[in-house]
């Protein structure tokens, strides 16, 4: 399994995977025809497109790249009225090949009600669009908190060894935010240096790992102790400290 990083638009990642056994080339999340095509010429074919959810800066592409390669559109059955193009409709935990690779849908509602990921087991790979983030997670603008938390619990008790590719590059960012409200974590402060050297490189911070996530993303240390007495919260759930750290990074 082959993943090339696609950059789109002002901060987008989209992704080609190439199969070789079987010849297969899929792309997930399409945000631009250009960008995107510019990368499937190489190959001079296109299969599969794979949507995490149906944002236009996620799925702009779709039509175009269906029209000229004749590729089938994957996203989830909730989405099949805003998935332009959908035509194989997911479901929670079903399995679906793409040539000789497997995936298994990991429904994640929250940023959109909708939202799935890309888990290929075999490869320890996935693909979380606006879900999870490296040291972040999406908005939630569909669902509800509950949703989110309980979607970021799914993908946190992924292999530690799982590789993240997630949709936008706000690595930067998010960091920032998670220096603020966890400043005890030395490991933040040596990503801060070697994502520094990586962005002016112009390189993508791209995959992380759900190890690191688990050590650095604060969205997935809710229950850590030092950040629920840092937030004067000690005594509250987890999922209450998700949704105020949610709260701040609105408006951080």
């Amino acid at each position: 399994m082959k993943v090339e990083i696609i950059k789109c638009l002002s901060d987008n990642y989209s992704y080609l995977i190439y199969e070789k056994e079987t010849n297969t080339v899929s792309i997930i999340d399409p945000s631009e025809f250009a960008a995107c095509d510019k990368i499937i010429k190489k190959y001079n074919k296109l299969d599969f497109i794979l949507n995490t959810h149906h944002h236009a800066d996620h799925v702009d592409g779709n039509l175009n790249l269906k029209k000229k390669y004749n590729a089938k559109i994957l996203g989830s059955g909730l989405d099949k009225e805003r998935i332009p193009g959908i035509d194989v409709l997911l479901k929670e935990n079903q399995k679906q090949k793409i040539g000789n690779l497997e995936f298994q849908v990991i429904f994640v509602p929250g940023h959109t009600k909708g939202h799935i990921a890309f888990y290929f087991k075999k490869e320890k790979i996935v693909f979380t669009g606006d879900a999870l983030f490296s040291l972040g997670c999406g908005r939630i603008f569909e669902g509800t908190y509950k949703e989110m938390f309980d979607s970021l619990v799914k993908l946190k008790n992924l292999p530690p060894e799982t590789k993240v590719y997630c949709g936008h590059e706000y690595t930067k960012s998010n960091l920032e935010f998670c220096l603020k409200y966890d400043p005890k974590n030395n490991l933040l402060k040596d990503k801060s240096l070697k994502l520094d050297s990586i962005l002016k490189k112009n390189l993508p911070s791209i995959p992380t790992t759900i190890e690191d996530e688990i050590k650095m993303n604060i969205f997935l240390r809710f229950d850590n102790v030092s950040i629920k007495e840092g937030l004067n919260l000690k005594d509250s759930s987890d999922q209450e400290i998700f949704s105020k750290l949610r709260d701040l990074k609105d408006t951080f």
